[in-house]
């Protein structure tokens, strides 16, 4: 991808810097019809010491057979195209899937300013934060079998984290912990002298041990990026595994998401993709990719259909016992973070849709799903750092109110 004009130093800026950019770059009911029925078995949930009646065993689901009708997919591709124009996004990838109704999935605008290359709905995207809602999800899962409890103290897998032994798992995963972000002057002199490095999921928390805390642990709820990569240590520890292979064989392969990954060399993305656009100081400029700078917390890349597998399989917690996923929908507003009505147990929840956002180094994601009608919505932008708007975010409330006026 591009690297922009104004150097390493700039780059770095816009990870570390102000207002909306430093919020969002490092942010980073029914089941539907096409969700095939969980398998059942029996363990212990730690989350609530009672036994977890049924630990799913999710395959992927399909998508709702045929198109949506016409007049609604036009209302739903003006509502694409204005927040577009609104907000001056190159291009966009959107699906709609409504069990019983239909599908919709759009393509619209430019991958590269540069080439004019389109958009297509097979391109490869940038998940950023969406990924907290994996990673979460695999702790979930080791809660289900009694692997670890939502109210172990991290201290307990990970040493030297101020705080650590009052911190608790569940604090990590809804952003109550406290815990001081990884986005400090160390890790920006790093990322100064070597933008093109690949850090690790250790060297990433290795900025965070012994760092003042941002606040009492449960105090407040503020979106941090050091929270999920703790728990990705916390699953590295139990597991005995990378956090990339836990991925991998826990969620990505039973749900054959074959075009999803999780990246942290850019040499290795290359499925097709977009461009990433950052917007500063009213120029938009192409970036650098690095994912390595995210891990747990938001190096994930996914396709248009993945996101709708992930939107349903997370929405209807097909992956968790129903007593986990009832309690990891326990949530509460973020003092500080994404635009969420409540922030719950590593996922979100708008207007009654419950699912993830991601902001970064020129891309936006959003992926939901309607717990109360099986509907589903993913959409990618590739441009961030809009002030004061989440492109992405901003267009799934704008289809998910078209679906609420109805056809």
């Amino acid at each position: 991808m591009t690297k922009t004009t104004r150097g390493a130093r700039r780059r770095c800026a816009l990870v570390f810097g102000t207002g909306v950019v430093v919020g969002s770059i490092l942010l980073a009911g029914c089941t539907s019809t096409g969700t095939p029925a969980p398998t059942a078995s029996s363990v212990t949930s730690a989350a609530s010491g009672a036994p977890a009646s049924v630990i799913p065993s999710a395959a992927r689901p399909t998508a709702p057979a045929g198109e949506l009708p016409a007049e609604l997919q036009s209302r739903l591709q003006s509502a694409v195209d204005r927040i577009m124009a609104d907000n001056a996004v190159p291009g966009a990838a959107v699906g709609v899937w409504i069990p019983g109704e239909g599908s919709w999935t759009s393509a619209s605008g430019v991958a590269d300013i540069a080439t004019n290359q389109p958009v297509s709905t097979d391109m490869q995207w940038p998940l950023r934060s969406v990924t907290k809602s994996y990673t979460v999800t695999l702790l979930l899962q080791l809660v289900d079998e009694g692997l670890v409890s939502l109210d172990d103290t991290l201290a307990t897998y990970v040493d030297g984290v101020t705080d650590g032994d009052t911190i608790t798992l569940r604090q990590l995963a809804d952003m109550s912990s406290g815990n001081a972000d990884y986005t400090n002057d160390d890790f920006a002199s790093a990322f100064v002298a070597n933008p093109d490095r690949i850090f690790t999921l250790d060297d990433l928390n290795g900025f965070v041990l012994g760092r003042p805390a941002q606040f009492a642990p449960g105090a407040k709820r503020v979106y941090t990026n050091a929270d999920t990569n703790l728990l990705g240590a916390v699953i590295e520890k139990v597991t005995g595994q990378p956090f990339a292979t836990v991925l991998r064989q826990r969620i990505l392969d039973p749900l054959q998401q074959a075009g999803t990954d999780y990246l942290t060399d850019i040499a290795d993305w290359t499925a097709p993709h977009a461009t990433g656009y950052q917007v500063e100081d009213g120029v938009t400029e192409a970036q650098t990719e690095n994912p390595s700078i995210f891990a747990a917390a938001g190096s994930m890349f996914t396709t248009l259909d993945d996101a709708r597998v992930w939107a349903d399989t997370l929405g209807s917690g097909a992956l968790l016992s129903p007593e986990t996923q009832k309690e990891r929908e326990v949530g509460a507003p973020l003092d500080s973070g994404p635009p969420y009505d409540s922030y719950a147990l590593g996922i979100g929840e708008t207007s009654g849709w419950w699912g993830h956002n991601g902001e970064g180094i020129g891309f936006t994601a959003a992926v939901f799903h309607n717990d109360s009608t099986g509907a589903s919505i993913a959409v990618f932008m590739n441009e961030s750092g809009v002030p004061d708007v989440h492109p992405a975010d901003a267009t799934f409330r704008a289809l998910a109110t078209v679906l609420a006026e109805g056809a």
